[in-house]
């Protein structure tokens, strides 16, 4: 199928505007954003995406969890087109991880109804409510939600640092948790998600767009170390069980045999915490998080068995005890290989240059793909693979080129 939109524009004084209208909504005050679910913020941002969407004469619907949906209804009985992102941020995040996604969605969606009509395939568009989990340990609320994967009582039995729960975050929202479940969604056929790369490959190679073939497992552990309280004078070096030192050596363990795992493999251990956490007291415990990442499922499992058995061997040489919990699990996620031809297809035609690549993030696709969808993600350059960060940047001429490339894929997708 040859191109049919290269001849239309993205207008990028229009990417621009929403770009700077959207990150009205929770500039956090020292630097960057901060848009949490179920704040006033985030209802702003919400109300103004549904604002831009009745703009265009698209229906509005917003489910039972606060996922807010543009859609376009079809010429025939077919499951829909979806596209978009998450609309919440990270803790001091930046203004396009996420965020980019779901104004994509909105401009490719107001593009092809402005030249196009009426789709073949009903076409969506999506902010979704909850994907950083910044608040609350939700673990892709939104997406979970549309693919049925909340457990009942789940909204309960969360809480966020200032012991407000979820269910009740939802209430003060307008939304009851009791209706959870209608947010199930089983007529969506395919979802195309444009994200930032939040990486540095695409900006290093002068690609500009990457087109997304898998995503990488994700595995969360909550690590505990207990070895023995003494007074940091009298207690000599030999008679320690220094729970600081033993996680210091898994962490050193950890860390090697993520290099032995390889690219795109990765080991991360982002909090530490030494209890009782006095200058003059040879630490008792150490609780500290293990994030672990491979696209392939048998790697990723080999590694992630030998880092805890790494540390299983470092606490029983010093007399310690250690033990892990699980947080997260996110298995590894291929692409639909289809819909991977009809992205390629469309930047190719559209002169746009593109790689395949993986993705080392989790995302909302990872976990539509659980509920049987078809799914493709594209990428656009993040500056110096910043991203998680006030300095996260796409330059325009990069984020126009993405959203050129969804709209043509979902031109051929949808029409």
């Amino acid at each position: 199928m040859g191109a049919h939109t290269s001849t239309v524009l993205i207008e990028t004084d229009v990417v621009a505007g929403c770009i700077e209208e959207m990150a009205q909504f929770g500039a956090h005050p020292v630097a960057g954003m901060q848009r949490v679910v179920y704040t006033p913020p985030w209802v702003e941002a919400c109300n103004r995406y549904s604002t831009w969407l009745e703009a265009e004469g698209v229906e509005v619907r917003r489910d039972a969890v606060g996922n807010v949906f543009g859609v376009l209804p079809g010429r025939e009985a077919a499951p829909s087109i979806l596209t978009g992102s998450h609309i919440d941020t990270a803790l001091q995040g930046g203004r396009y991880d996420g965020t980019l996604g779901m104004i994509a969605g909105y401009l490719a969606l107001r593009t092809l109804k402005r030249h196009f009509g009426k789709p073949r395939n009903t076409l969506e568009c999506v902010a979704i409510c909850d994907e950083e989990a910044s608040r609350f340990h939700s673990n892709f609320w939104g997406a979970r939600a549309i693919a049925g994967l909340i457990q009942q009582g789940e909204a309960e039995s969360i809480f966020d640092s200032d012991g407000v729960s979820l269910a009740d975050a939802m209430r003060a929202s307008g939304l009851d948790p009791g209706r959870i479940p209608a947010a199930r969604r089983d007529d969506i056929g395919t979802f195309v998600e444009l994200h930032i790369e939040q990486g540095p490959i695409l900006e290093r190679e002068g690609i500009a767009v990457g087109v997304v073939s898998a995503i990488t497992a994700i595995e969360q552990k909550q690590c505990l170390v207990r070895g023995r309280a003494d007074h940091a004078g009298g207690c000599p070096m030999d008679a320690r069980k220094d729970a600081v030192v033993a996680a210091a050596d898994m962490i050193i363990a950890i860390t090697s045999l993520a290099r032995e795992m390889g690219a795109p493999g990765v080991a991360t251990v982002g909090r530490i915490n030494a209890r009782p956490g006095s200058p003059n007291i040879v630490a008792a415990e150490v609780d500290f998080t293990i994030d672990v990442r491979h696209p392939e499922p048998a790697v990723h499992e080999k590694y992630s068995g030998l880092m805890a058995r790494a540390c299983q061997e470092i606490a029983a040489a010093r007399g310690m005890e250690f033990h892990e919990n699980l947080l997260l699990y996110q298995p590894a996620t291929k692409s639909t290989p289809e819909v991977l031809d009809v992205i390629k297809g469309a930047a190719s035609d559209l002169g746009i240059t593109f790689r395949e690549m993986t993705s080392g993030a989790g995302h909302d696709t990872q976990v539509l793909a659980r509920a049987g969808i078809r799914r493709a993600m594209i990428f656009v350059p993040s500056r110096d693979g910043r991203s998680h960060s006030p300095d996260e940047f796409t330059a325009l001429d990069d984020i126009v080129k993405g959203i050129s490339t969804l709209t043509e894929t979902l031109y051929r997708l949808a029409y």
